[in-house]
């Protein structure tokens, strides 16, 4: 069992740990009776460490029992609650058939009772009230015997009115019981909620303690293979302490992935940690919930509909702290509009026109966009199929944006883009070309509807991102690297002086951060919040986030001293975030003052710079070109040619 696992692991450590403390002690003393009062004193020590081990390991053996107790408990009370319920059912029933009894009784006594008293017994009989909210039924017999001067009929109500009582205690007492379970339910699930969490966190701690020994280079071999066989036992261990998912699939409603998988060997035991820490995460936000976000936007949105939405600060607010599920389709349609309106209105069946067009006149990029369609978000579960729907959209959106902007297009920008990054970023050029696809990717999952995802690219790419932004130079990206530079150096002077003497350039991770939004370097409970705020603050944003990513990791960042092992982590670190409200609060509150005057006028200094590097290259380029043409030392060439008849 894990528990076993643990205690094994930490009785090899701390058996190793007194071993040098003692050897360090008994060496220190000079006498043989000081030397062994030395061993004496630590066999002491470790005595009572194995005695508090013991205790540990039986406590949590029985917090399991204590665990399965309630569980145990919990399944009886809603064998109650099923019980009960029926009961309820039997109960209301029998008020149906009451309730048909009486009226076949005053149709009985239409014929004999005058039309007066049949009109009191039928008004009476609309008080006849069935309350479903609190389970309470009523009748007021006592109006309909004071109304009917028959005895034999106050009989029967004085029946009915004895029988309404018993019901009415009946169902009262049925209430109560079911709010006293339902609050017993509660306080159960909460509490295993919190074991839960705690056993993920051990189970956590458990395996980043094999890492960590699966790095040292002391251990010899013997102990190195028990490691390993640890390791292989903790990867081939399945079960609710390897992590739980939430759905069959592992998959959250929009089809990304929750947890993180690796196909190198060496990183699957940190996915395994990460999906430990984030199920953990989500279990402690169930123990303390806090206002639910879905109660402050239904109030927000009650009184307005999607045309009456302005901008405001309340809804920049709602915006950074994320968009419940429900209401993100409506926010982003009406941000896309807002960014496209005027374009739109000149072009009001834009996207048609294009997608026809596509249909008969074949596109340069058509092969292109084929060959990054199934590399687009390959563990989201609606783009795994090639035959997939969405990725059946996603071909029209491409091909209808690469017709609709020639100066950028589909090849002849963002193709050529991506490979002159990739060039930079170590050539994964792969990652850096299906920007195009991953940006509309994101937004055909929340918009779900194929024009409103092309009219998102056309935002993003048009009016949300700088002027050359995605052109064949990357002038304008190439700048916001370099204002995101100036900005960690201000806000995280640690983490910059630390990078400036690694030797590590940090645009070669953060350089796709920026053109793909974040696409596939988050996970998605963290990415598509950050989102909601982009789209309505613009790209102010992205460099919010990319500081207080490197924040949120600064600790484990300063740690590393190696250029190598510090880009390795940085490729992966973003996924390894479990807070996203942390994350949050550092974007737009630990990086603020964050004026966006400033972002522009540091933008603008950095694009003239770029641009005038740009033009001393291509001059230098010229003069070589003319110089080269000048030359005379060809005689070699100028002789081989003159033998070609040989």
């Amino acid at each position: 069992s894990p528990q076993e696992l643990v205690w094994i692991l930490h009785k090899a450590l701390e058996a190793s740990q007194l071993e040098k403390r003692a050897c360090d002690e008994f060496l220190a003393e000079d006498g043989e009776q000081e030397r062994l009062e030395v061993l004496r004193h630590r066999e002491r020590q470790a005595v009572g460490l194995q005695a508090q081990l013991e205790e540990a390991k039986m406590e949590a053996e029985a917090l399991r029992r204590s665990l399965a107790q309630r569980n145990t408990q919990l399944q009886e009370l809603e064998e109650q609650i099923k019980m009960w319920t029926e009961k309820n059912d039997a109960k209301h029933q029998v008020i149906l058939k009451l309730s048909n009894q009486l009226s076949t009784c005053m149709v009985e006594q239409q014929v004999e009772q005058p039309n007066q008293t049949l009109r009191q017994l039928q008004q009476q009989m609309e008080n006849l009230q069935v309350n479903l909210g609190s389970v309470l039924f009523w009748l007021s017999p006592a109006q309909m015997v004071a109304s009917s001067p028959d005895p034999d009929l106050q009989d029967d109500m004085e029946a009915y009115k004895t029988q309404n009582r018993f019901l009415n205690s009946e169902i009262y007492q049925l209430t109560r019981l079911w709010r006293s379970s339902s609050e017993q339910e509660r306080s159960l699930m909460t509490k295993a909620a919190y074991l839960e969490a705690r056993t993920c966190q051990v189970q956590s701690r458990y395996l980043e303690v094999l890492r960590q020994l699966q790095d040292t280079k002391s251990l010899d071999a013997s102990q190195q293979e028990a490691v390993q066989e640890l390791v292989e036992e903790a990867l081939r261990r399945e079960g609710r302490w390897a992590g739980q998912q939430q759905g069959p699939s592992g998959h959250d409603a929009y089809g990304f992935q929750m947890f993180p998988e690796y196909e190198v060997e060496d990183l699957k035991l940190l996915a395994k940690i990460q999906a430990l820490e984030i199920r953990a995460h989500h279990l402690q936000q169930q123990e303390a919930p806090e206002r639910p976000l879905l109660e402050r936007w239904a109030h927000f949105l009650a009184a307005r509909s999607a045309q009456d939405l302005r901008a405001s600060p309340e809804l920049k607010g709602l915006l950074r702290g994320g968009v419940p599920q429900e209401y993100r389709r409506q926010l982003w349609t009406w941000m896309v509009h807002v960014r496209t309106g005027s374009i739109r209105e000149q072009e009001p069946d834009g996207y048609q026109q294009l997608c026809q067009k596509s249909g008969t006149s074949p596109h340069p990029a058509s092969r292109q966009i084929e060959l990054d369609l199934p590399r687009t978000l390959t563990t989201n579960q609606l783009f795994s199929s090639p035959s997939s729907a969405a990725l059946q959209q996603l071909r029209r959106i491409l091909l209808a944006f690469s017709w609709r902007n020639p100066a950028i297009g589909y090849c002849q920008g963002l193709n050529r883009c991506w490979a002159l990054a990739a060039a930079c970023a170590g050539g994964r050029s792969g990652d850096l070309r299906c920007a195009a696809p991953r940006l509309a990717a994101v937004a055909l999952l929340v918009l779900q509807s194929e024009e409103e995802a092309f009219w998102c690219l056309v935002a993003i790419v048009e009016t949300i991102m700088p002027q050359d932004y995605y052109t064949q130079n990357l002038v304008a990206s190439q700048a916001d690297q370099r204002v995101l530079k100036d900005f960690l150096s201000e806000k995280l002077p640690r983490i910059s002086a630390h990078f400036a003497s690694q030797g590590v350039d940090v645009s070669l991770v953060t350089f796709n951060w920026f053109l793909v939004v974040f696409v596939e370097s988050l996970p998605s409970d963290i990415l598509l919040p950050l989102w909601d705020a982009f789209l309505y603050e613009g790209t102010k944003v992205i460099f919010r986030y990319a500081l207080a990513l490197f924040k949120y990791k600064e600790d484990d960042i300063l740690k590393i001293h190696s250029s190598v092992e510090l880009y390795q982590y940085l490729r992966f670190f973003t996924k390894t975030i479990t807070d996203t409200r942390r994350l949050s609060n550092m974007a737009f509150g630990d990086m603020n003052p964050f004026p966006g005057r400033l972002l522009r006028s540091r933008r603008a200094l950095h694009l003239e710079r770029l641009q005038g590097e740009l033009q001393r290259l291509a001059q230098q380029q010229e003069a070589f070109l003319a110089e080269r043409a000048q030359r005379k030392d060809k005689d070699l060439d100028t002789a081989a040619s003159e033998d070609d008849d040989e």
